[in-house]
């Protein structure tokens, strides 16, 4: 990180004038970086480029802003905001940050599985590892609750040639998730998960322009209680927001990415 420099003056202890220099770090306006503006408007870059950088509150507004030294406060610093640096070509990635495949036609599905909770989850999953399900011929299903896994499992048949990975939201100790998981759970069934209520909240905070995820009281709908905090209307709207707003593995949180890296390689074996 580079800095940029401000001197304020000071006086000594004899009275006299002195310059003390105080450093401003140069951050490099990363999409999704959340950064506030002086005059008190708060928001994630949204694009940038060597002239003004433009940002979106949690409220999906939008204010262009120019690139000016020590304009903004990251984390409360005041700093400069810059253009991040290209990295050097290289091999092109997928989303999920795997070498992509030019030019491949999908392959035939095998006949393991991925399944995962709901419509939310199998989007996200598509949406960041969709390139290496294809490559790989691994279908990801939605399974829409937990409450008869074990039956579904038995309908499934598992076998070596026939694995099941499952992915499971709040795969915590002492939950009804992790007590269901462990009653499925064999050679050839894999069941892993993240320890969030919802799959939403493993989406980065600052990707969907607010600074962390609202606490839900017990009994609430985890998404509506959610959607009501941050006056995004009703689920539906914020599964757009939410979903709209994913782009790489960069925008989610390490076990959710740890989570379905393990179950990719399960189930292709």
């Amino acid at each position: 990180m580079t800095r940029a420099h401000d001197y304020r003056g000071a006086f000594g202890s004899d009275g006299t004038r002195r310059v003390v220099r105080r450093e401003i770090p140069e951050v490099p306006a990363d999409t999704g970086l959340v950064v506030e503006d002086p005059a008190g408007f708060c928001g994630a870059v949204v694009t940038v480029n060597v002239r003004e950088v433009t940002l979106e509150d949690r409220h999906g507004r939008r204010r262009v802003f120019p690139l000016r030294p020590a304009a903004f406060l990251v984390e409360g610093v005041p700093s400069t905001l810059v253009v991040p640096r290209r990295a050097p070509a290289g091999p092109a990635r997928s989303a999920s940050g795997s070498v992509a495949v030019p030019n491949h036609r999908a392959r035939t599905a095998r006949a393991a599985r991925i399944w995962v909770e709901g419509i939310h989850d199998a989007a996200l999953v598509e949406t960041v590892w969709g390139h290496d399900l294809r490559v790989e011929g691994v279908v990801v299903e939605p399974m829409h609750g937990m409450d008869d896994l074990a039956a579904a499992v038995a309908d499934f048949g598992p076998g070596p040639h026939r694995r099941l990975g499952i992915l499971v939201d709040h795969l915590v100790a002492g939950s009804k998730e992790t007590r269901a998981a462990h009653a499925v759970a064999g050679p050839h069934v894999l069941v892993t998960g993240h320890p969030y209520v919802d799959v939403w909240e493993a989406v980065k905070p600052s990707v969907v322009g607010i600074r962390a995820w609202p606490r839900v009281p017990r009994g609430t709908d985890w998404k509506t209680g959610v959607c009501a905090a941050l006056r995004w209307g009703e689920p539906a709207d914020g599964a757009r927001r939410v979903l709209g707003s994913v782009r790489n593995f960069r925008d989610l949180e390490t076990p959710l990415i740890g989570a379905v890296e393990q179950l990719i390689d399960f189930v292709t074996g």
